[in-house]
């Protein structure tokens, strides 16, 4: 792989890390603790609170994940091992890669 796209990929990662990141830190809020005064929130109310809570609390996992998953892609751009796939040592498929660049296996790889 070319150094252009090897920069078009780091430059893509890094604005994808910078999008989660800010995404992040626009919901920290929801995922605070539900306040459990029945006198100022109804039941139903604050099982509804409760729910959204949780969904805000599974959305910043996922978006640790992602993270995770981005940083691992950028260490294997300045290490010289983006694009070949972590198992089997094959170059993945361009293609594949411009779908989602943080991915580490081959289609073949991946199916197993």
């Amino acid at each position: 792989m070319d150094e252009a796209a090897l920069e078009h990929y780091r430059q893509t990662l890094l604005r994808l890390q910078a999008e989660l990141r800010a995404l992040g830190e626009a919901s920290r809020e929801s995922g605070e603790a539900v306040e459990l005064d029945q006198t100022r929130v109804g039941r139903l109310s604050r099982m509804d609170a409760m729910q959204a809570q949780q969904m805000a609390l599974e959305a910043e996992r996922r978006r640790q994940q992602q993270l995770q998953k981005i940083e691992g892609a950028l260490r294997r751009i300045e290490s010289g091992d983006f694009g070949y796939c972590f198992v089997c040592g094959d170059e993945i498929d361009e293609r594949r890669l411009a779908i989602d660049p943080t991915v580490s296996r081959c289609m073949v790889c991946a199916d197993k």
